[in-house]
């Protein structure tokens, strides 16, 4: 594979800060956009908020990378919260698009992530990316996160992964988990038999690359192959960590404690297959909970 220029936009996240590392390691050269002064001559500037990035940051690269955006569990959904996760996405997004629009050969791809909460909660049915949009304020953001990224010039591929929850040895939706298993009381939240779309982080950034050198378009479901309610989730790192996960989590509780954000962070179920991924023949480091649970706990 030839040496791509890959610009990244929340290149200093969790999943950014792995994926930048993954790109560079498999010979790449990686242009992260900054919303501060840059402190190095491969850095680029922008304000996503005020639309401003200057075209020319784009102009040669093979790729865009658009990991921007909010974070969604780390503060209480208040009307205004909503409105930061929605704002924050779709300015980054078509900061982007409009600055490829204002290129005479734009970047042949644009990956534009989007995640699996765009199903809504849909029990037990079994996702691939032909299914429909679900109900609820993050599918409602995921959807129009995808509509945005839509908006790249004619002749941009563009492809928006559907990223279920990232497993990291830190950060992430469980590493707030994590202490909590070490110290015995991490245990199912709800009744614990909603699915969670997973994957390792590892997994997402290598995903990541096997899409910018594909030719897939479009919606790709990003998680593991093995599909796991939380119940098992919970109960694998708990073993991992030879720990009891006893402690229920009841979902009155959660409510609670979570607000709006129980119902669709935790609380739904989203049984999502990665077919387009399968069928296109990617290789995962992790397919199963038992692989990702190691790497988790340091035992990879």
């Amino acid at each position: 594979m030839d040496t791509m220029r890959i610009v990244i936009a929340g290149a200093s996240g969790l999943i950014g800060t792995h994926m930048s590392a993954t790109f560079r390691a498999a010979g790449h050269q990686v242009v992260p956009l900054v919303r501060r002064a840059p402190s190095s001559a491969a850095e680029v500037r922008w304000d996503p908020a005020a639309g401003e990035l200057d075209p020319q940051a784009l102009a040669g690269a093979d790729a865009v990378v658009n990991l921007s955006g909010a974070g969604i569990g780390d503060r209480p959904w208040t009307r205004k919260r909503v409105e930061v996760l929605l704002a924050s996405r779709l300015d980054s997004t078509r900061t982007l698009t409009n600055a490829m629009r204002r290129l005479d050969s734009p970047p042949p791809a644009f990956i534009s992530q989007s995640g699996s909460h765009y199903y809504g909660d849909a029990g037990n049915t079994v996702l691939r990316e032909n299914a429909p949009q679900g109900a609820g304020t993050l599918a409602r953001i995921c959807a129009e996160w995808e509509v945005a990224a839509a908006t790249a010039p004619p002749g941009v591929r563009v492809v928006t992964p559907r990223t279920g929850v990232v497993l990291s040895r830190s950060g992430g939706a469980l590493g707030r988990l994590l202490p909590l298993i070490r110290l015995g009381v991490g245990g199912p939240l709800g009744n614990g038999r909603q699915y969670w779309p997973w994957i390792s982080l590892p997994d997402v950034s290598a995903a990541f690359l096997f899409l910018l050198e594909s030719d897939l378009s479009g919606p790709v479901n990003l998680c593991a192959p093995e599909q796991t309610d939380v119940n098992g989730l919970v109960a694998a790192l708990a073993h991992a960590l030879h720990r009891p996960a006893a402690l229920r989590v009841p979902a009155p509780v959660l409510r609670l404690l979570m607000r709006d954000l129980a119902e669709e962070l935790v609380l739904a179920s989203q049984r999502m297959e990665p077919a387009r991924l399968l069928s296109a023949g990617f290789t995962w480091q992790h397919p199963t909970r038992a692989r990702a649970v190691q790497w988790v706990v340091g035992k990879q």
